[in-house]
């Protein structure tokens, strides 16, 4: 049985700071045993994760369209960041991944799907939903995801969309173990989501991460 948490960034996203050795830790003091990798704009931490860790990797990137981010899991390699959501969508099926929205209807965060009817109009396109983000803050969130899926027949997901240690085990999904996307869909889909809210405190440390990496770069 796996504990997955299907949502997580390394130093490798702008807005973390988060190491190799840190995030295998906080998995190993937390019993998680899964972890979809999905870094801002880049596959590279979840690639090299996935020769090293002790723990299952999903090789996934949050690509941020003008609509907002979308998640391609099972990739074999970078997808250019900033893309429209139709150039997203193929990109990631022509490496045979699987499409998750990630935190959809966030209102706080710009880098949230919030657009109504774009995110109808790709409903069909969409295999998962993540309807559980421990970073999500604003209330009724879980709840407008999960109606969306629901109507939509989509499979549900949870992360905690950690960048810091700390935030690890907050939020996991307990599923059967599987060899490929196919297997991974239907064991989400038999999977039971936990889930906590992390500290509203915990953007900061995002907020910190990215300002000293833009600054850096100065």
């Amino acid at each position: 049985m796996l504990k997955a948490d299907l949502h997580v960034h390394t130093k490798y996203s702008v807005d973390s700071y988060m190491s190799f050795e840190q995030l295998i830790k906080a998995c190993q003091n937390k019993g998680i045993n899964c972890i979809a990798v999905a870094d801002h704009g880049t596959t590279k931490a979840a690639r090299e994760l996935s020769k090293i860790a002790p723990l299952k990797i999903i090789v996934c990137e949050e690509i941020l369209t003008p609509y907002g981010e979308i998640m391609g899991l099972f990739l074999k390699e970078d997808i250019p960041h900033k893309l429209t959501v139709d150039e997203a969508i193929k990109q990631i099926r022509a490496q045979g991944g699987l499409i998750c929205i990630p935190h959809p209807y966030d209102k706080v965060r710009p880098s949230a799907f919030r657009d109504y009817k774009m995110l109808e109009s790709i409903a069909d396109q969409v295999d998962i939903i993540e309807v559980f983000n421990s970073r999500n803050m604003y209330p009724g969130i879980e709840a407008k995801a999960r109606d969306f899926a629901l109507r939509h027949h989509k499979v549900i997901s949870a992360g905690t969309d950690a960048h810091s240690p700390s935030e690890m085990g907050y939020a996991y999904v307990e599923m059967n173990d599987f060899n490929n996307k196919e297997e991974y869909l239907i064991s989400l889909a038999q999977g039971k989501l936990y889930g906590r809210k992390s500290s509203p405190l915990i953007h900061l440390l995002s907020t910190t991460a990215r300002l000293r990496k833009q600054k850096s770069k100065e």
